[in-house]
């Protein structure tokens, strides 16, 4: 167990220095930017197949959401459950400068496409809301998520959309390990610049009212009509436990 702890203690280390060390060689990246890579262009994908009816099926209790502090657009520092607790929620890590069109432009695609069949429906919306949480806290500060979000962020539409970020790398690697969420940082040369880059496999958690992680979506099942039936079987679900 001691050999185990401190390799732990080791990993974390070289998580941090790398995340750290690349803060000199980040390009950086305008609001403006930022903004345009919200509009992605990626289309959500088209099942081929038929997926169970809601209710038809249960969810398995996965793992506790982890908790850490994170900041809003405004700035302010939060508790990430405050986000994880009280609504089904959908929480999605990404960065603003992603183009891996299998990546953040999908999740972010696939959000959107879920919020519009979420708000046909004031009675779910009510019960469900949607994070997007940045693990590129170099440049994605609560002014570029701001504007990632554009008009998603405002919350008077009936369906909260949260973006958010933390401080530093350093206090988003618990969330990072403690979902589960890889994330690799590459430094090269472009065009005669030092570049510092990312990568990453595409995950989406659904967490349950009780701050639970319900299921698991990666770009290959990250389908708006699956997470839909997945999001009101956990809805009925609780309707059953309320009859109780």
């Amino acid at each position: 167990t001691k050999i185990r702890a401190e390799r732990l203690l080791i990993r974390r280390a070289i998580i941090i220095g790398c995340l750290l060390g690349a803060v000199s060689v980040a390009v950086s990246v305008s609001a403006h930017q930022a903004e345009k890579q919200a509009e992605p262009g990626v289309s959500a994908p088209v099942m081929d197949f038929v997926p169970p009816p809601a209710g038809s099926y249960a969810l398995q209790f996965i793992m506790p959401a982890p908790d850490g502090m994170v900041l809003d657009v405004q700035g302010k520092a939060r508790a990430l459950s405050t986000f994880t607790g009280g609504h089904i929620t959908l929480l999605g890590f990404i960065y603003t400068t992603c183009v891996d069109p299998t990546g953040c432009p999908l999740a972010y695609e696939v959000f959107n496409s879920l919020k519009a069949k979420i708000l046909s429906n004031p009675a779910t919306a009510a019960r469900v809301q949607l994070v997007s949480l940045s693990f590129d806290p170099l440049r994605d500060t609560p002014d570029v998520m701001k504007h990632y979000g554009g008009s998603h962020v405002n919350k008077r539409d009936g369906l909260p959309w949260y973006f958010l970020t933390t401080r530093s790398p350093k206090e988003l690697l618990p969330l990072v390990e403690g979902f589960g969420q890889d994330v690799r940082v590459s430094v090269s040369k472009k065009d005669g610049r030092v570049v510092r880059e990312l990568s990453h496999v595409l995950k989406v958690f659904l967490i349950d009212r009780r701050g639970m992680v319900r299921e698991i979506y990666s770009s290959s099942f990250l389908m708006p009509q699956m997470v839909m039936n997945d999001i009101e079987t956990l809805l009925l679900e609780e309707q059953t436990a309320a009859r109780k």
